[in-house]
């Protein structure tokens, strides 16, 4: 530990500014939303002197809570233009002035009697995420040295469920979600935007940024020892120089590039599949029916609110358990068995609440396989979706590949908060039969395509791919002439 001291600090410093604040204000709002739609109420009663109707609070409450969505996705795509121009470390340090800015519009709010800084707030706070969540998961797969991948690139869903968890922790009524304090509340992600605003000036760019952006060999192996201490780094950095001579230029790549790039094509499908499921794994679902199944349990509607923090709590050790295994155990491995027993899980929890009002002991049975589904979804595909898609791609299209999987996990955040609800109506109990669908297309594409990425270099996995992407005709070469195939059929 003490070896990498200055490499745990980056991360920490990293995470709180990064994906804590995204998952802070996802479980937040919810939390706050009795209080916010009142004032709502009372505000537009002040104004206009008569009731807001109905359909228009819920427009209002709609569009704060689809706000975040619609700021993140512009935060993400603007990533790969503000970091090009300015630096990822530049962009993280200027973007808390932003989260700042939301936290002063949110806290003080109510003071100001106006609901509108609500929505401008939450629209500031996912652009705020967007941006450093896309920034910090490029840092983390740049900062971390080849035997640690996977243990680095998990801290970034650590931090999000931490940050989920204590947005649960801080909202009961008994700390800060009562009428009086709910706005320091909403403003709290401030603090982490500052801590990040004063100590990473003081932190140093990624190797990788150094060496193949700035052409700084010296300031590079400098910053190697400072994150990985002072043994002798030199097969990193000739690993570094392998990457940097096998691209045709050094330059970020643009997502048309990426899209054209005939080398990474499965790497991108993968990277969709993984994705995606990641959205329609149910995940969502199982937290809408958990009120529904502990309420049928027994349970008083007061205690509710900690029982759904003891999921969060769940969620949040599970991810901490996948980061301290996950080197040990590999990336593929942790996919199929997550995703697999959270198919079993599904098809049971389907059983359990169909049946729930038959059988006395049903929704005890619900209650354990909500619990059950929680962690092997933090200890599976939530910990492990994210080092995955990093290691699939190179130093110059890793930035455009997170651009695109956040942007899809934004639209999707989107799509599902206005969907879901449908689906539900329609399909009832039910509707965990779309996800086991969708998680088992997922497995099958993770088992015949997906190889191993533990302990292997972007290079090593890039040539695992290259009968994928170039099919016989990188056979044909490969066969005919090896030494020179191998570059032709990789595309470097």
């Amino acid at each position: 530990m003490v070896l990498y001291q200055k490499l745990f600090q980056m991360i920490c410093v990293l995470g709180i500014g990064g994906s804590f604040s995204f998952g802070f204000q996802i479980s937040m709002i919810t939390y706050a939303s009795e209080h916010i739609k009142k004032f709502i109420n009372e505000t537009w009663q002040e104004r206009y002197h008569s009731f807001i109707d109905k359909q228009s609070l819920t427009l209002l409450w709609s569009s704060i809570v689809s706000a975040i969505s619609i700021g993140g996705l512009l935060g993400t795509i603007s990533s790969r233009s503000l970091s090009t121009k300015y630096g990822k470390k530049k962009c993280l340090i200027h973007n808390n002035l932003t989260m700042i800015a939301a936290a002063i519009l949110m806290g003080f709010r109510k003071m100001a009697k106006s609901f509108e800084m609500i929505l401008i707030g939450r629209f500031l706070c996912g652009f705020n995420s967007g941006l450093s969540c896309c920034l910090q998961g490029q840092f983390l797969g740049e900062i971390s040295p080849k035997q640690l991948h996977g243990y680095i690139n998990t801290s970034f869903i650590v931090f999000a469920t931490m940050g989920k968890f204590l947005g649960q922790m801080t909202g009961l009524r008994e700390l800060l979600g009562t009428e009086s304090l709910w706005p320091l509340l909403t403003a709290l992600t401030g603090i982490a935007a500052l801590v990040q605003l004063v100590t990473l000036p003081f932190l140093p760019e990624s190797p990788p940024e150094l060496l193949m952006q700035k052409g700084d060999t010296e300031g590079c192996l400098k910053t190697i020892k400072q994150l990985w201490g002072k043994e002798d780094h030199q097969a990193e950095i000739d690993s570094l120089l392998k990457e940097q001579a096998a691209m045709k230029n050094t330059k970020l790549m643009t997502v048309l590039e990426l899209l054209k790039d005939r080398s990474l094509r499965w790497q991108f499908y993968l990277m969709i599949i993984i994705g995606v499921t990641l959205q329609l794994s149910g995940i969502n679902a199982i937290y809408f029916y958990s009120f529904e199944v502990f309420h049928t349990a027994g349970f008083d509607q007061e205690h509710i609110p900690y029982i759904s923090l003891g999921l969060g709590t769940c969620e949040f050790f599970s991810s901490i358990l996948c980061a301290f295994i996950i080197e040990q155990s590999g990336r593929r491995m942790f996919l199929l068995w997550g995703y697999g027993l959270m198919i079993l899980v599904l098809a049971l929890l389907t059983t359990s609440l169909t049946l729930q009002h038959q059988f006395f002991w049903m929704p005890y049975r619900s209650v354990i396989l909500i619990f059950l589904f929680i962690i092997f979804f933090g200890n599976g595909p939530a910990g492990v979706t994210f080092p995955v898609i990093s290691e699939l791609f190179t130093q110059s299209s890793r930035l455009p590949a997170l651009m695109i999987s956040m942007s899809l996990h934004w639209a999707g955040f989107c799509l599902i908060g206005m969907l879901f609800p449908f689906v539900v109506k329609n399909l009832g109990t039910f509707c965990f039969l779309v996800f086991m669908g969708f998680i088992s297309v997922s497995w099958i594409s993770i088992y015949r395509f997906l190889p191993e990425t533990k302990n292997k270099s972007i290079m090593e996995i890039k040539a695992e791919f290259r009968h994928l992407n170039f099919g016989k005709e990188c056979a044909q070469v490969t066969e005919n002439n090896p030494p020179e195939a191998f570059t032709a059929c990789t595309n470097l």
